[in-house]
């Protein structure tokens, strides 16, 4: 993972303070979140009828998912998984400009869908990402987890 091209593009939206501090995984869980947010806020100005609004936090979504979840994705370690994050993450922006040039909130909810199952799945894997389970070998050389 491009861990300072996450970081920049987290930063450059201004969703957080605390960027610097975290390790890539959580650093990935706070750019779904931060996608989702301005999803959420998006859809707001979209029902309060006020597009200039909208198009600021469907423009920060993009750049989220463009600049930040996209562009940390590493092709040669992910391989495959990579690839399909990428033609997902790729097909979330254009539902996004659909939505923000067609003010279609049900693509809208189908990104915002789309993000909250990768981020379940994510988070789902930080007990194995931060405390890696020890092998036997490990183990029995003496090297347990502290």
């Amino acid at each position: 993972m491009n861990s300072r091209t996450a970081i920049n593009a987290y930063a450059n939206v201004g969703l957080s303070t605390d960027v610097m501090a975290a390790d890539p995984h959580k650093l990935t869980s706070m750019l779904f979140e931060g996608a989702l947010l301005t999803i959420t806020k998006a859809r707001h100005a979209m029902a309060h009828d006020e597009p200039a609004i909208k198009g600021q936090y469907i423009s920060k979504a993009i750049a989220i998912i463009g600049e930040g979840l996209h562009a940390s994705l590493d092709r040669e370690a992910g391989g495959t998984l990579a690839g399909n994050l990428a033609t997902l993450y790729d097909y979330m922006v254009k539902r996004l400009v659909h939505a923000n040039a067609k003010n279609d909130v049900g693509a809208l909810d189908e990104v915002a869908h789309l993000l909250t199952e990768l981020k379940e799945a994510w988070d789902s894997i930080r007990p194995q990402v931060v405390h890696p389970p020890v092998s036997e070998s490990s183990r029995q050389a003496g090297y347990a987890r502290v």
